[in-house]
């Protein structure tokens, strides 16, 4: 004989709630994950959180590449020449080392004074740091501080490069969230802009970039 069903349990707590039993339901388990409690160390060289970050962006179609962290000039300059990419936004305190390889004939793009959506729309690609990203779901969350720009930055351009730094990993969403400070604009990118229609047709860049491009700095 089987115990006590789901369906029993409900109908159970309706008659309580409802006055016709006086016997209270069992309380409910609420074990919520919180933020994981690590050592406080960024993620080593081979660390596997950096590998799963970076399987979890590439299953959203973005491009992803890993290298060390003395590498990544290298990787932006090579992933905008792929791109062909001619006029990039860069935003305002944008680490300096990430662009010394950058071809003399692309144009590096202030946002100051600031861009306006038509403006915008007109340059090849938008390079960003993060503020974190989260191994787990493959997402990257951007905070508008140093290095990130104001949230139309990431939005109009067609194509979004973004820098992770290892040091800037975390396993969760739990995590995630205690590391921000939830006073700034968050914007939180998980692979390229899309959506689907009753039909499920996909639709590609209506909220976004279509392509975004990870670099993940910590092999």
């Amino acid at each position: 004989m089987t115990g006590p069903t789901a369906r029993d349990d409900i109908l159970r707590r309706i008659r309580t709630a409802l006055g016709d039993q006086h016997e209270p339901a069992a309380p409910i388990p609420r074990h919520y994950n919180g933020a994981d409690q690590g050592d406080g160390a960024p993620p080593s060289p081979g660390s596997p959180i950096a590998a799963l970050l970076a399987d979890r962006i590439s299953e959203y179609r973005a491009v992803v590449r890993r290298c060390e962290p003395a590498q990544v000039a290298g990787e932006v300059a090579a992933a905008l020449e792929a791109r062909g990419a001619r006029r990039v936004v860069v935003p305002d305190g944008l680490y300096r080392p990430w662009l010394y390889l950058i071809d003399e004939g692309i144009e590096l793009v202030p946002d100051d004074p600031m861009l306006s959506a038509d403006e915008l729309d007109t340059v090849d690609a938008v390079l960003t740091g993060c503020a974190v990203a989260v191994a787990e779901t493959g997402t990257v969350v951007l905070d508008g501080s140093t290095g990130q720009g104001r949230r139309a930055l990431t939005l109009v351009p067609d194509y979004h490069l973004v820098v992770v730094p290892a040091e800037r990993i975390v396993p969760s969403v739990p995590a995630a969230v205690a590391a921000l400070d939830p006073t700034r604009p968050l914007t939180w990118i998980s692979g390229p802009s899309a959506t689907s229609d009753i039909e499920l047709d996909r639709v590609e860049g209506v909220h976004g970039p279509r392509n975004l491009e990870v670099i993940v700095a910590g092999w």
